[in-house]
């Protein structure tokens, strides 16, 4: 037996004793997403988005850390977000995951509206900058 064989079976059999102890690490209670994080870990998913109004919760959070938000802006905001992301996902379940071109643009045009809201909000701390 060469030795590059028995090399491949040593990591070979070593990932399959190793699997499972992944497996089991990553059900445990204390690795569960918490509230607007994806299960992925973060990032994103994919090249064109993903899971874009945890994104906008993630920047609104920051926003009230750097003192250019009240908590009770954000909450508002995060608020309108959930709602339009939950109509989407009715939208998108009530037809068996298609939305048809009319409904896109529309909840494109919201989402939009909703970032020119947040975006004005933010305006008159960025002129006194």
């Amino acid at each position: 037996m060469s030795l590059k064989s028995v090399l491949r079976g040593t990591a070979v059999a070593s990932l399959l004793f190793a699997v499972p102890v992944f497996a089991q690490t990553a059900s445990t209670p204390d690795s569960a997403p918490q509230a607007g994080q994806c299960e992925r870990g973060g990032g994103h998913h994919g090249r064109h988005g993903g899971n874009k109004f945890g994104r906008m919760q993630q920047r609104l959070d920051k926003q009230v850390a750097e003192g250019r938000l009240t908590q009770a802006q954000a909450d508002g905001f995060k608020a309108e977000a959930q709602k339009l992301h939950e109509e989407m996902k009715a939208a998108r379940a009530a037809s068996n995951g298609q939305v048809d071109e009319a409904q896109r643009s529309q909840f494109k045009e919201r989402r939009r509206a909703l970032k020119e809201k947040i975006k004005a909000a933010l305006a008159p701390t960025q002129q006194g900058a």
